[in-house]
């Protein structure tokens, strides 16, 4: 059996967060030459880190075992080593803001991670070192890189995801465009090229990547492979996929590609589309059909979140959620106790009350707290990346929620699709603003 070795992670954004998941002995390597020794030679010198040449030549033969699993042509040694150091550059940098940022993966959420990856691949988290060992995976190495792309995703959270507003107006004009774009009843498989355009170009900088924008746009349309022209040219993050972007929704598609795709019919491929990212090239793979969801399981419940501090740690704080528990079991109100413990800004005015959710509102940990809940009763405390909490199911309903559904999931699509161009800019102002010395 191959295990299925990605964790079901969110996806903030597909252009941009196109995360290598690779198990290598250069992460461990890494861990040493941090201690001051010599293992192997230095590819690249990025602000006070550094990308390992082991490291490199590791990422170049999962990606080119990849490649040939998929029957794609390789493209020339030169230009796969480049596109594999510039991936691994980016997410040093990545790396380093997040440590700068105190942003810390635990091991508890870690182990989530995981578990999820083994109850996908039907096998108990137990066994799990053991199916990749028989893969040839190290089974340390395989948690850092889990830990490491995790710790990506929460960076680019809160450096992208979080300061992204859309307003009431942009949602009711995102709805009506819906009308006119890809349907939310189909799922569309795209592939995608992006020829970037530095922030402050200059007009030959701009000619330039126009011409190439047009030039690969003429190659894939005179029959050449896509997926090997995204591989050589692309500077997108999803480059050395071969440019797949995967299954969309029609509104999932990202708002800068969608007015491509709805004049497309499967195997036809886009003009060069301008953004302030650069030129996008779209080819649309397949179409499917999908079935709308208009009833659906909603839960309303209430909780109290403490969190964490120097002074308090993990197991007064849990200790101080258990005698907070028992006392609303003897008759104290939970609302009345949310409002004044409850360190949850957003709830704790309301006594903790969440209204009616969605399944997937919240968290994995808090939805899996939730789910073993029967009415009226409260969890003991259990911890989430937001703090400790205890939570009490209120109800259950099946709800016909399709319009308050269709502008959730617009809004949350509208966001997305945003995220997908903002974290493109924001990594390569990342770049343009790191020191980069590339030494091999």
């Amino acid at each position: 059996m191959t295990l299925a070795l990605r964790p079901a992670l969110s996806r903030f954004s597909a252009l941009g967060l196109a995360l290598l998941l690779s198990t290598t002995p250069a992460l461990a390597q890494r861990s040493l030459s941090d201690k001051g020794v010599m293992l192997d030679r230095v590819a690249a010198v990025v602000n006070d880190g550094v990308v390992l040449t082991s490291e490199l030549e590791e990422q170049i033969q999962v990606i080119a075992g990849r490649l040939q699993a998929q029957g794609l042509e390789m493209p020339p040694a030169s230009v796969l080593r480049q596109q594999v150091l510039d991936r691994l550059i980016l997410q040093e940098i990545q790396m380093q803001r997040a440590q700068r940022a105190g942003i810390r993966i635990g091991d508890e959420s870690l182990n989530q991670a995981l578990a999820d990856v083994a109850q996908r691949n039907g096998i108990p988290l137990a066994q799990l070192p053991t199916a990749l060992t028989q893969q040839g995976i190290d089974y340390a190495s395989y948690r850092e890189s889990v830990r490491r792309e995790m710790t990506l995703q929460v960076l680019q959270q809160r450096d992208v995801i979080q300061r992204i507003n859309v307003s009431p107006r942009e949602l009711e004009q995102f709805l009506d465009k819906q009308k006119s774009r890809p349907s939310e009843l189909n799922e569309y498989n795209l592939s995608h090229i992006l020829i970037a355009v530095p922030q402050e170009a200059t007009p030959a900088q701009l000619d330039q990547a126009s011409r190439r924008a047009q030039e690969v746009f003429d190659r894939a349309k005179g029959g050449e492979d896509f997926a090997k022209l995204a591989v050589a040219y692309s500077n997108s993050q999803t480059a050395l996929e071969g440019g797949a972007l995967g299954w969309r929704r029609g509104p999932e598609i990202p708002t800068v590609l969608a007015d491509l795709v709805v004049g497309l019919k499967p195997g036809e491929i886009s003009e060069p589309l301008r953004t302030p990212s650069g030129y996008h090239i779209v080819r649309l793979n397949e179409i499917r059909g999908a079935d709308q969801q208009v009833v659906i399981e909603q839960t309303h419940a209430r909780h109290i979140l403490l969190k964490p501090t120097e002074i308090q740690d993990d197991a007064t704080v849990q200790q101080r959620l258990r005698d907070v528990r028992d006392r609303i079991l003897k008759g104290e109100e939970f609302s009345v106790l949310a409002k004044t413990l409850s360190e949850d800004p957003g709830s704790a005015a309301d006594g903790g009350d969440l209204g009616w959710t969605a399944p997937g509102t919240f968290v994995p940990e808090f939805d899996a707290a939730l789910g073993r809940l029967s009415p009226n009763e409260i969890s003991e405390p259990f911890r989430t990346q937001f703090g400790w909490h205890i939570v009490q199911l209120l109800g259950r309903r099946q709800f016909d929620n399709t319009e308050e559904l269709r502008r959730q999931r617009a809004f949350m699509q509208l966001r997305e699709s945003k995220a997908d161009e903002e974290t493109e800019l924001w990594l390569r102002r990342l770049r343009d603003e790191a020191y980069v010395d590339i030494k091999s």
